[in-house]
């Protein structure tokens, strides 16, 4: 039987707050199947906030995230998250993507399958017995994009996943990025880097102070915002 279909992914007049501090406020949007889309923004804007309450790691206090179809864990297992920095474990790149799929019972057959797949696809497949540990940081991020990969996610949350890498590493996390696009995996992803927003997104979410000022086309956003706030941001005048 079918998986049922979960986007779109509705944000309603979503808040949070923390020791009485709003730290989001009244933020709304649609995230339909489509491109990728970049949420951006100054430090504190609450762009790493606002992936952890959709990925439902964070309750809102207030407001709505909601799900077009499907049960409690359906909608868990239709997603999947990768942090700025991984946590792996103290195990082989072939472990470490093994075990996530084997803590989602997927069988030893089809787990190797996955496994194999992943790492080739995300050009780990030589390091498949080295500890994780020891690897380098752009090759910890392929790896965690390839652990969220093998999951087979429909939507995938990124927080800056290249936002320590050089340029090397970054293009290819890039890359894999949109090969995972090309499969159809929905991404919303947060970064600070204007010129990889304009590589990747097809639009943009831009917050400020717990706000969203701006949602538009990247290329919009880009070149010709709408509003002052929008401005001094993409001509790095706005800081906070």
């Amino acid at each position: 039987m079918p998986e049922p279909e979960v986007l779109p992914l509705q944000v309603s007049s979503l808040s949070f707050q923390a020791a009485g501090k709003p730290l989001l406020v009244d933020v709304s949007f649609s995230l339909h199947a489509g491109k990728p889309t970049c949420v951006v923004g100054p430090n504190g804007a609450g762009k790493s906030l606002l992936l952890r309450l959709c990925h439902g790691l964070l309750t809102p206090s207030g407001g709505s995230i909601r799900w077009a179809g499907g049960t409690f864990d359906q909608h868990r297992r239709a997603q999947a998250m990768v942090f700025q920095r991984p946590v792996l474990l103290r195990r082989s790149v072939w472990a470490n993507v093994e075990h996530a799929l084997a803590s989602r019972n997927i069988s030893r057959a089809e787990r190797i399958d996955r496994v194999d797949t992943v790492l080739e696809k995300t050009g780990l497949t030589d390091l498949a017995e080295r500890n994780a540990r020891v690897l380098s940081g752009g090759e910890q991020q392929r790896l965690a994009l390839a652990r969220a990969w093998a999951l087979k996610p429909r939507v995938l949350f990124l927080d800056e996943p290249t936002a320590h890498l050089d340029p090397a590493a970054t293009a290819l996390v890039e890359e894999i990025i949109n090969d995972m696009d090309s499969e159809g995996v929905r991404i919303l992803m947060v970064s600070h880097d204007l010129g990889q927003v304009r590589r990747i997104a097809d639009d943009v979410l831009f917050l400020h102070n717990g706000r969203l000022v701006t949602h538009a086309l990247t290329s919009d956003f880009l070149d010709a915002p709408e509003s002052e706030l929008a401005t001094a941001f993409v001509e790095g005048r706005l800081l906070w």
